[in-house]
């Protein structure tokens, strides 16, 4: 898939599914990809690429350091989208906050971009923001677009949404379409 999610509870190794996927691009395209990260994480993921013979590489200026740089989300503005045919954003759930700024210059930055991949533990099932935030970054769809045609709004000052009765099945068949959602190695059957 060329832009979907992957939400695996935590220790089912995401960033191994991430580093392969990013690979599996690089193969594909001869061209590179970045993996964005949490600022501790970064470290961590050229360590499980190591342990996994992928090839990964830090860098904080912009430079693109080989096939997959790695870097925090805090450095991407020293980055040009035109130096990559994938991204990564791990910990995807900083995409949350609809009105935050490192949501928006995520999902700008991503908008030419032909693969992208979201992973994250942390989406509530129930947390219908998130998923319209994750669904915008992968531009499959506007979140307003989600919203309006599986939810309805409370009506009153607050932001709550609840799933229209007759799009509940609708809704989740369209999630599965571009995420795949797990807590256990089971779930894939």
């Amino acid at each position: 898939r060329g832009r979907s999610a992957i939400f695996a509870d935590c220790g089912l190794g995401k960033t191994p599914m991430q580093l392969v996927w990013a690979d599996n691009v690089v193969r594909k395209t001869n061209k590179p990809v970045l993996v964005l990260t949490p600022l501790a994480v970064s470290p961590q993921t050229i360590r499980e690429g190591k342990k996994f013979g992928i090839e990964c590489a830090r860098s904080i200026d912009g430079t693109v350091a080989g096939k997959i740089t790695v870097t925090n989300y805090e450095r991407l503005a020293h980055y040009d989208k035109n130096d990559f045919v994938g991204i990564v954003c791990d910990e995807s759930s900083i995409l949350k906050n609809y009105a935050g700024k490192t949501r928006q210059a995520v999902t700008d930055f991503c908008a030419d971009i032909p693969h992208r991949l979201l992973c994250t533990a942390t989406p509530a099932p129930n947390d219908f923001m998130e998923l319209g935030t994750s669904v915008e970054a992968l531009s499959i769809m506007k979140r307003v677009e989600m919203l309006a045609m599986y939810f309805s709004h409370d009506g009153g000052s607050t932001q709550k949404w609840g799933l229209k009765g007759h799009a509940e099945k609708l809704f989740w068949e369209f999630v599965g379409s571009w995420a795949i959602a797990l807590r256990k190695p089971s779930d894939l059957g």
